[in-house]
């Protein structure tokens, strides 16, 4: 089953090569999605939905695809257009760093280094965090670190590695560290963003931006946070960052529907038309794999994770996939981008359709994701 979804989403995303041109697709509308001139916060995600189906089949056809990407991720930058905001790892690590990974092109390597000292330039030194959005001062913003920033540290703690240069990877820890004393819950719930005095960094409050309250749990923010933390103990070994990963994904695993696919926040009212986030649990689906890589075999766990794994992949595929739609644009359906702003509550999202196959393609081959450098072996989790 894994296999054949894979290839399907080969034969789709070839497809879309042909439909999107040089523009990028964000959430869809209709079951269309929508492009835009590499403008929005998730445009990398195309880009590394064109490298990894270039791993699997090495058809020249995705690489020139992916390299064209990165080409327009390299003007971006220069202008600095639409770059005032943390997701710069997620738009610069599955574009140029994974053109580097899997090309050892230098000048890849060198834009991703580039855009590691962008992000870098949203550490704020009184506070001591990386601010979510907006310029230093801002009057909403300021203050403010997000859960979804931990999937953006990556390129950080990677940068430190290819120059040698630690203070990427210090500012990284820090505010990795930051994230898990307060965007984490003590019932391993996490909240969305939070507030900081800018002058002093003293704690201010937690909040959500597009949950169903402030204390409620985004599922798409505690999906964010089990692979996030995964990721910064691969980087750091830090052993709080493992537990953290690892009890966040018990709550995530915990408080999933019969069907093993989330609702978009796990403290909303469930009725027949409350959106699912189909998306969040392809970032969960991925996210327990690089977790699963770092528990001992015989961790008390592993079974219960792999089995959340096995049962949330073989739903995204049987239940929320177009695997029987040949001519769909989008591989997930049900995903929800921003519910509380009417913002595509039902829809396609590219992140959801990266996730699914990057989980996929761990399952399958066994290559991961283009978070960190690494190695091909073989797959470790069958299916």
């Amino acid at each position: 089953m894994w296999k054949s979804a894979l290839d399907d989403i080969v034969s789709k995303t070839k497809a879309n090569i042909a439909r999107f041109g040089n523009q990028f697709p964000h959430v869809s509308k209709d079951d269309k999605y929508l492009l835009n001139d590499n403008t929005d916060w998730t445009d990398g995600f195309w880009s590394g939905i064109l490298w990894l189906c270039y791993e699997y089949t090495k058809d020249p056809v995705f690489a020139q695809a992916a390299s064209q990407t990165v080409d327009s991720f390299r003007e971006r930058l220069q202008a600095m257009r639409v770059l005032d905001h943390h997701d710069i790892g997620f738009l610069y690590s599955l574009s140029a760093k994974a053109q580097w990974m899997i090309q050892q092109d230098e000048k890849a390597k060198q834009l991703a280094i580039d855009a590691a000292d962008a992000l870098l330039a949203r550490w704020r030194e009184d506070g001591q965090y990386i601010q979510a959005w907006g310029s230093k001062g801002d009057a909403v913003n300021g203050g403010r670190i997000i859960i979804d920033c931990l999937m953006n540290l990556p390129l950080l703690y990677w940068a430190s590695e290819q120059t040698g240069d630690d203070k990427y990877a210090a500012i990284a820890h820090k505010h990795a560290e930051l994230s898990r004393r307060y965007l984490v819950r003590g019932d391993d719930s996490s909240y969305h963003t939070f507030v900081f005095d800018e002058a002093t960094g003293a704690p201010i409050g937690g909040s959500t931006h597009q949950g169903y309250t402030n204390g409620s749990t985004w599922t798409r923010g505690q999906a964010w946070g089990v692979y996030g933390f995964a990721l910064s103990y691969r980087y750091t070994k830090q052993e709080s960052f493992l537990e953290t990963s690892r009890r966040l994904a018990h709550y995530f695993i915990d408080h999933l529907p019969e069907d093993q696919v989330a609702y978009w926040d796990f403290d909303a009212p469930i009725e027949t038309a409350t959106p699912r986030d189909s998306s969040a649990s392809a970032i969960v689906a991925a996210g327990l794999q690089e977790l699963l890589e770092h528990l001992p075999e015989d961790h008390v766990d592993r079974e219960k994770l792999t089995t959340a794994l096995h049962q949330m992949v073989h739903s995204l595929i049987v239940n929320y996939s177009t695997v029987n739609e040949p001519d769909a644009e989008g591989l997930l359906q049900h995903g929800s981008y921003s519910v509380q702003h009417g913002n595509s509550p039902d829809d396609y999202m590219i992140w959801g359709d990266y996730y699914y196959t990057e989980a996929l393609m761990r399952l399958v081959t066994g290559t991961t994701g283009y978070w960190y450098e690494r190695e091909a072996k073989a797959a470790s989790i069958q299916g």
